[in-house]
């Protein structure tokens, strides 16, 4: 986890990232424990009530679940939750605005398929 005051997005919601990213990409599985909302602060010097809410953003998406007394843990699912809810927000913050760019620039689609596939997806 990277959190820095200065990037314009508010602590809560890095944290909030930061632990997505962390599903996404397999640090935690399914029904794996996160780090308590101690650790998280104490270790990154973050105000307890500040880590809280971003972890609560992802326990309003189902993303994590709290088991009393134990702790949070991600949900069964978790991961393709974030995949789908990504999936929604990449054709409107990303595919939309190149449409409009190679629209400006007199790009055929041929194009943009051809620029696309220089770039290696797995």
């Amino acid at each position: 986890m990277k959190f820095s005051a200065n990037s314009g997005v508010p602590i809560f919601m890095q944290i909030a990232n930061s632990i997505e990213e962390d599903i996404l990409i397999g640090v935690y599985g399914d029904e794996m424990q996160i780090p308590s909302t101690t650790e998280i602060s104490v270790g990154y010097k973050i105000n307890p009530a500040t880590v809280l809410k971003g972890i609560n953003i992802l326990v309003d998406q189902k993303i994590l679940y709290k088991k009393r007394g134990v702790g949070m843990f991600v949900s069964t699912g978790a991961r393709e939750l974030i995949k789908e809810k990504r999936s929604e927000s990449f054709y409107s913050d990303f595919v939309k605005p190149m449409v409009n760019e190679a629209k400006r620039l007199s790009f055929s689609k041929r194009y943009i398929i051809d620029m696309i596939n220089k770039e290696e997806i797995n």
